[in-house]
């Protein structure tokens, strides 16, 4: 066979992927937003921006029983990313959303649902503990975590001999901020 055979027949495998990956996409994108996540009347979307990055574990003895171990979240680390695909902030410890244009906000989880992927992190309703400057999170009062995939720390867990060792788990999401 040649390359552009072998070329041609990986590009025809990957599309049985890529139609699954839509496919994924599309479903949970329809998936309504449950009511325990729903932000408090009087409240409108400010802004919608997608995330794609990873969730930081480190590996540390479970607080009631030092002799287990367990993957502890660390951080998260993302791009936040406008609808036409441009990268306009990031997402870090706190959690903390801050955009390019000197706006922030850091957040403080009030409610999760596992969402539609049990292989995904949940889906979050924060609140927002503090937003700061001019731009597009300012005054922003909740911020919803919805349409997520992967994410999650694996379940097998981790040892002693794990101990203090950091996992970097990639994730995507949308993150809904409201006003």
């Amino acid at each position: 066979m040649d390359a552009r055979s072998l070329s041609t027949l990986g590009a025809i495998s990957l599309v049985p992927v890529l139609l699954a990956g839509c496919a994924t996409t599309a479903r949970q994108h329809a998936a309504p937003i449950p009511e325990s996540l729903r932000v408090p009347a009087g409240q409108s979307l400010a802004v919608e921006l997608h995330s794609s990055g990873v969730q930081i574990y480190e590996c540390k003895a479970v607080k009631d029983d030092p002799t287990r171990y367990e993957w502890t979240l660390r951080a998260p680390e993302a791009d936040l990313v406008a609808p036409k695909g441009r990268v306009i902030g990031k997402h870090y410890a706190g959690p903390t959303w801050e955009s390019e244009d000197g706006s922030k906000v850091v957040g403080t989880v009030v409610a999760r649902d596992a969402g539609p992927d049990a292989t995904a992190i949940p889906w979050l309703l924060l609140r927002a503990a503090s937003a700061t400057g001019p731009g597009i999170l300012a005054q922003v009062q909740s911020i919803q975590r919805v349409h997520t995939t992967g994410g999650r720390a694996p379940a097998s867990g981790c040892s002693a001999a794990d101990g203090g060792k950091l996992l970097r788990v990639p994730y995507t999401a949308d993150y809904r901020f409201f006003r």
